[in-house]
């Protein structure tokens, strides 16, 4: 006679899988591939810090549809403060900066951007998103796809990111255990019959080059001059959005934008003279109304924008489209 069988517990299902998607050509590239493999990601979710390039918003226009009919779910996320004090209302970083008078923690020598307006949305949105919730109650952590390939650049990236022992997730690096650098990225979008997306980089962002402020669209470059007026009272260790001058660029992108003409000189003159002196009447404004009702960063910014004859496609329009 032989003993009952003794009854096996079934496993637990496997955890959810996150790509954190930033729009840009190593992501995409990722993407298409674990698709390709059958391995999507369950979730794929891009944090919206309201001042990517025109050119990243326009790319979502592409890879959304690309996402859908494949069933990948994609979510977009942004920082939303939830103190005002006595300010207007404000959301990412131009409209942070526009408020307190002072410019991205990059172009100051800090670096919380990305953990603030990228990361920080992200883990938030995770935190009730039911299966992460339901993975972390047994005791696993959510896999994070991050887009880092294997050229020398993101390889100290990545090897700084493996330091650190995160008990939620587990981040893993498909390119580089596939040893694909950029060129191989590139041409794996290509061979899937997309256009190649541009590089993802805040416009207002100390990291861009000269060629890339000069590819902007006017209503940026004002947007950089009114920024750096805005800041230039509280400014005594760095000359602008570039810090400090080199014998490639000036310290400041509203003197390139100057000296390489790419918006009228009287343009320029109007926007560092009077828009941070209404921008300061508005918030003294906005401070003794409710805060139910009142205006927010966003409205004074409308108003900005309609001073002058091209606007051009901002992004909200970009990201409602």
């Amino acid at each position: 006679m032989t003993g009952a069988a003794v009854p096996v517990a079934p496993l637990p299902p496997p955890p959810p899988v996150v790509l954190a998607y930033g729009i840009g050509v190593d992501s995409t590239a990722l993407l298409i591939e674990k698709h390709a493999r059958g391995e999507a990601p369950d979730l794929v979710l891009t944090a919206d810090t309201s001042v990517e390039k025109p050119a990243t918003y326009e790319y979502l226009d592409v890879i959304r549809p690309w996402m859908r009919d494949r069933g990948i779910r994609f979510e977009l996320v942004s920082y939303v403060p939830r103190r005002f004090k006595h300010w207007p209302p404000y959301y990412g970083i131009l409209e942070m900066c526009l408020t307190n008078a002072t410019l991205p923690s990059k172009s100051l020598g800090g670096s919380s951007c990305s953990l603030k307006y990228k990361k920080a949305p992200q883990d938030k949105f995770l935190s009730t998103w039911q299966p992460a919730v339901d993975a972390w109650a047994r005791g696993q952590r959510v896999v994070r796809l991050i887009g880092y390939d294997a050229g020398p650049r993101d390889t100290a990236r990545a090897n700084h990111a493996l330091s650190i022992d995160d008990p939620l997730y587990d981040c893993q690096h498909p390119l580089r255990e596939w040893r694909w650098d950029r060129p191989d990225c590139v041409a794996r979008i290509q061979a899937e019959g997309l256009p190649v997306p541009p590089k993802s980089a805040c416009w207002l962002c100390i990291a861009n080059h000269p060629d890339e402020i000069r590819g902007l669209p006017q209503w940026c470059l004002r947007l950089i001059v009114l920024v750096e007026a805005r800041a230039a009272p509280r400014l005594h260790t760095v000359e602008g959005l570039w810090r400090r001058s080199t014998r490639a660029r000036p310290g400041s992108m509203t003197a390139f934008i100057r000296d390489e003409h790419l918006l009228p000189a009287d343009e320029i003159d109007r926007i560092i003279r009077d828009a941070p002196l209404d921008l300061i009447r508005f918030q003294d404004v906005a401070a003794v109304i409710p805060l139910g009702e009142r205006p927010t960063m966003g409205d004074w910014l409308d108003r900005f924008h309609a001073a002058f004859p091209e606007r051009g496609r901002g992004q909200s329009d970009a990201l409602a489209a």
